[in-house]
């Protein structure tokens, strides 16, 4: 390719000096001192236009200099305001980003964290709560290639997340410490754990956990008070050798419905926060229970799988028999789980059918289908004695109850025996079938509600994987048994459904952020997207209304409410246009978890740095880290040379050169008359 180009070139550069030579050379008599200058003009102007329509590549290095990134990570919780260091990190901030030695050498780059990282625009300090772990290995992705020494803004007290202090970085954190570093004596309430729900007239338990830092004796007083009224007391004793004590109270539910309580802990001498001592909670007082029976033909980990996601509810509980050992009666329960059947079930299935009892059958391996198609239940299988592994695909059109998509087609696949299924009733389907990759319309999950009576039917068994596969990704079973859950309660309740569901907590912290969703449907129970829905905040003891939209996200409508004061609300969800309304009630407490902590925690900010080959730092010791930071040889600037292949007809100069020549030679010849 080489030889060919210098070929061209060689070709070109001679027809341009033979062009040039025929018009002033060739058969003229008469040359003049300024043909030499003609002669070169012309010659040099055909070969760069030919050179141009020959276009050669030219390879080009650029030299870049990359300097080391310097990150700045600066809290914007609100722990950084109720230390009232918010004008000291703002100062501390602009003295650093303002350095010219640190803008000379390194390319700095400002991030703020709270509960998530973000581009440093402002600093609030009113975020509730702190991610530290999550700020760090964000900008350790971000900057992987590259020197980035990390300066860590903070008082190291993390509210959520991975303990920061165990985590693996490549960049080097140097934590600048902000906040009180001096200890004060302290008692505060840690824990506090706690049912949801407890029947009335029965005694449920509440677990504290109690903390002390301090060395002398001390001796106060944990209350528990409901509607003013104190229904728990003890002393509690404290020492340098016991700084820890977890306390049980067995509290009595006398009345039904929705119950707040608030635990205290009276405060010791010398003791500077008390935002710690008190936490709040709620327990739901019902008056009944839903009791499921689980029948099976098998022992399978799934039996203890819905066993406990169904009973992580404690308004329901689950019995598991054999089908061989079983003697009650299913009129006894709201819910009958047919596991694996085959014809040991004959009797079940008739009083089901007798008796219009709501169920839920689970196929597997050990299913008989021949025996579930006589019994003509909604559903048939022309299976094989093979069996086949089904994942699952989720449904957003399912309309029977509101159910999000928790990582469905992430859990591993059921197995069922191979076989097409049919249905001869009129079915919902939640989950469909993903075979080998290959998503189909086959249900893999299917509910039914005709006649008063509700089924379900899930083709396939394994879902105790899903249960341990939910706590891998999420750290918790919270999603699963959730789902099964809104199965349950769908399936148990014989009740008329209702055109509006509101899904929303009854405790929320301070200053947090009221997430409500709703689920409506129209008169055929189906998903109404065309519905305007509002909802009605009101404060019980200021009676100040707030009424805010709902938006339509998916097939659910959702809401956020902020800047709430602390205090007990009503609200009311209103479809316009509609006589539909649904109404409940929710607390914020004063509970606020930023302002739990009673100092900065520089133990820990201090073996991060010690793990991450950093330094520690405090916040009048600017000039310190700015020489270590400067002096540090291993943040040194990287030249990066770049090839780059470009055409030269890219480089328009050359045209403008061949203009200005091909100029030249025009009035040079008018000039001496040679046109």
């Amino acid at each position: 390719m080489q030889t060919t180009l210098i070929l061209y070139l060689i070709l070109a550069l001679l027809f341009g000096l033979a062009i040039a030579y025929f018009q002033y050379y060739f058969k003229v008599k008469n040359k003049l001192k300024i043909t030499v200058t003609l002669f070169v003009l012309k010659g040099l102007s055909i070969f760069l236009l030919i050179l141009l329509l020959i276009n050669p590549k030219i390879e080009k290095t650029n030299i870049t200099n990359i300097k080391p990134v310097l990150t700045f990570l600066v809290d914007n919780s609100n722990s950084v305001s109720f230390f009232k260091e918010d004008k000291n990190v703002e100062a501390l901030v602009k003295e650093l980003e303002s350095n010219k030695a640190i803008n000379t050498k390194f390319d700095v780059q400002k991030f703020s964290f709270a509960n998530d990282l973000q581009v440093l625009d402002s600093l609030s300090f009113t975020e509730n709560q702190t991610n530290i772990s999550n700020a760090i290995l964000s900008v350790n992705e971000l900057q992987n290639d590259k020197i980035s020494p990390i300066v860590l803004i903070t008082d190291g007290n993390q509210t959520i997340g991975q303990d920061y202090e165990f985590i693996n970085v490549k960049q080097p954190v140097y934590p600048i410490v902000i906040g009180d570093t001096t200890k004060y004596v302290d008692v505060k309430i840690s824990q506090l754990n706690v049912n949801k729900y407890s029947y009335i007239k029965n005694k449920f338990p509440v677990e504290v956990i109690l903390n002390y830092e301090g060395n002398e004796n001390v001796t106060t007083q944990f209350s528990i008070f409901n509607k003013g009224k104190t229904v728990f007391r003890k002393n509690v004793r404290f020492s340098a050798s016991k700084k820890s004590l977890t306390v049980i109270a067995n509290l009595t539910s006398t009345k039904e419905g929705l119950q707040y309580y608030t635990a205290s802990i009276s405060k010791i001498e010398n003791e500077k926060n008390i935002k710690n001592n008190t936490k709040s909670f709620s327990v739901e007082v019902i008056d009944e229970q839903t009791k499921v029976l689980l029948l099976t033909s098998v022992l399978h980990p799934d039996l203890g799988a819905f066993k406990k996601a169904i009973e992580s509810n404690k308004q329901r509980s689950v019995e598991i028999y054999n089908i061989d050992n079983f003697k009650n009666k299913i009129k006894d329960y709201q819910l009958v789980i047919l596991f694996q059947l085959n014809n040991k079930f004959n009797k079940i299935i008739d009083q089901i059918k007798e008796n219009n009892n709501n169920y839920l059958l689970v196929s597997g391996g050990s299913t008989d289908w021949n025996f579930i198609n006589q019994k003509e239940l909604g559903v048939r299988k022309n299976s094989i004695n093979e069996t086949e592994n089904y994942g699952a695909v989720f449904n957003d059109g399912f309309l029977n109850f509101l159910q999000l998509d928790i990582g469905f087609n992430n859990y591993p696949p059921l197995k069922d025996k191979f076989g097409e299924v049919s249905f001869t009733k009129e079915h919902q389907t939640l989950l469909f079938q993903n075979i080998n990759g290959l998503e189909t319309q086959q249900p893999l999950l299917a509910t039914f509600d005709i006649n008063n009576q509700k089924s379900g039917i899930l083709l396939g068994e394994g879902i105790w994987r899903w249960r341990a596969n939910s706590f891998l990704n999420t750290n918790s079973f919270e999603d699963f048994d959730k789902f099964i859950g809104n199965i349950v309660q769908f399936l148990a309740s014989n009740k008329k459904r209702n055109r509006l569901e509101v899904d929303a907590e009854s405790l929320y912290p301070a200053n947090s952020t009221i997430t409500i969703s709703a689920f409506y449907t129209d008169k055929n129970y189906q998903f109404d997207p065309r519905a305007s829905l509002e909802i009605t905040v009101t404060n019980t003891t200021t009676k100040v209304v707030t009424k805010v939209p709902f938006s339509l996200v998916n097939n659910a409508f959702k809401t956020e409410i902020e800047n709430l004061n602390s205090g007990d609300y009503t609200y009311k969800v209103t479809v316009l246009g509609q006589s539909i309304s649904k109404n409940g009630r929710f607390k914020i407490t004063d509970y606020n978890i930023e302002e739990q902590f009673t100092n900065a925690n520089i133990q820990k900010l201090q073996k991060l740095a010690d793990k991450t080959g950093g330094n520690l730092f405090y916040k009048n010791q600017v000039a310190k880290i700015t020489k270590k930071l400067l002096a540090n040889e291993s943040f040194y600037t990287v030249q990066k040379a770049t090839k780059k292949q470009v055409n030269l007809i890219d480089w328009q100069w050359i045209l403008f050169l061949v203009i200005a020549l091909l100029t030249a030679e025009w009035f040079l010849r008018k000039y001496f008359g040679k046109i």
